[in-house]
């Protein structure tokens, strides 16, 4: 792939693996018009991918974008939650339409079909798959200058399904400061090398909780490996959430929308650009 590679293989007669990778695209919905993707993935569970996924829909969203949100953990979807969707997505014989969250992010998620939020869904690797790439090709979306995808944890059957049929246009890493988590990260970034997949940013989450007495920041769970693992791949986009009960509450009882912090908002504006 050429450095100057701008991913249009109709204009370009070049022959090369991004040709191949391009081929492999699905169309979405012929009434989706979706301008930009941005994967948000993590290498293991339980580091706050939901969350960073639901705050950058939020903050595009306050900046006048029209805002999608393809949840893609199947076997366990919280996007609903944190916006307080409970009602069912409903479709026709054209397609599933999303369900909007209160200020108008559009969203789909497993827990938005299924009888019943609690129902476990019990199904092998490929039917994970395959549904996330409904979700692609079967929703309406209608226009979204920005989808976020909140991709299931690791690098197995989905983030692969998502990589090769979704034009991806870059992703975000969520770690936390633990120095494991920073060796899982590189799994992370090595499969997006082998997929050309752009890293645009990361995010290290619970990266240290404020003294509420003097205002000093503690590192429960140690120091930061954020900038050595950004600058060792050449991410430049490094952003640092802390340890904040407001935001578990605002997930917990489906206000996110109306979350304040200006944590992301520098690494919204490298995603945008």
């Amino acid at each position: 792939m050429s450095e100057d590679c701008n991913h249009n293989c109709q204009a370009c007669s070049k022959d090369c693996s991004e040709r191949t990778r391009e081929s492999l695209l699905a169309k979405p919905h012929e009434y989706s018009i979706i301008k930009k993707v941005i994967a948000v993935v993590s290498g293991k569970g339980g580091v706050g991918k939901s969350l960073i996924t639901s705050l950058l829909a939020v903050l595009a969203r306050r900046q006048g974008l029209k805002t999608a949100i393809l949840d893609a953990d199947i076997t366990g979807p919280s996007i609903p939650k944190a916006f307080g969707l409970h009602t069912r997505a409903e479709g026709t014989g054209e397609g599933l339409y999303p369900v909007q969250s209160e200020t108008g992010i559009n969203i789909m998620s497993l827990n938005l079909l299924t009888e019943n939020e609690t129902d476990p869904v019990v199904w092998r690797g490929p039917l994970i798959a395959n549904s996330v790439k409904q979700f692609w090709t079967d929703v309406i979306w209608g226009e979204a200058d920005v989808m976020f995808i909140d991709m299931p944890p690791g690098t197995g059957d989905v983030p692969l399904t998502v990589f090769q049929s979704i034009p991806v246009d870059g992703i975000v890493i969520v770690t936390s400061p633990q120095e494991l988590v920073g060796m899982i990260v590189e799994k992370a970034v090595n499969m997006a090398g082998l997929l050309h997949i752009p890293v645009l940013g990361l995010v290290e989450n619970m990266s240290f909780a404020t003294c509420p007495g003097c205002g000093k920041e503690i590192r429960v769970f140690g120091d930061s490996h954020a900038d050595a693992i950004a600058e060792k791949h050449g991410i430049r986009a490094v952003a640092r959430l802390p340890i904040d009960p407001k935001l578990a509450i605002a997930c917990d009882s489906g206000t996110i929308e109306q979350f304040e912090g200006k944590w992301l908002d520098e690494l919204l504006k490298t995603l945008l650009k």
